[in-house]
């Protein structure tokens, strides 16, 4: 008999929810959607979406990541980042691809090559005004 466990755990999805805040890591094997708060780092195996009254203060590392909330920190996918027009992000990102919706304020570094990472990181201390 085949096991489907690690399928379910791949397509299953996390939920942070507005009103929720969340102080310390966030880890996952599937996919992550953030409409609360998390002060702390967020590392996915599937795909991470901010939604757009999510917060966060920390690095986020996932293969897609879709931001249309508030970020302050390092943004690291290995497919792709999406900034929607409701995203402002202060930080760094670190893709293949990148997508920049109008309207989206974005306020750091990018690098396209996963494998290089921008000098001189923004702290992620620094709070979004």
């Amino acid at each position: 008999m085949k096991n489907n466990n690690i399928n379910i755990v791949k397509d299953s999805v996390t939920i942070i929810s507005e009103g929720v805040k969340l102080d310390g890591k966030l880890i996952s094997k599937g996919n992550v959607r953030i409409d609360g708060i998390i002060n702390g780092d967020i590392q996915a195996e599937g795909n991470i979406t901010i939604g757009e009254h999510g917060e966060i203060i920390g690095e986020i590392k996932a293969q897609v990541v879709t931001i249309g909330g508030k970020i302050a920190g390092t943004v690291v996918a290995n497919e792709k980042i999406i900034l929607e027009s409701s995203s402002k992000m202060k930080g760094d990102l670190i893709t293949k691809i990148l997508v920049v919706e109008e309207g989206a304020v974005f306020d750091g570094k990018s690098a396209m090559n996963i494998k290089d990472k921008p000098a001189n990181l923004v702290s992620t201390n620094t709070l979004l005004k």
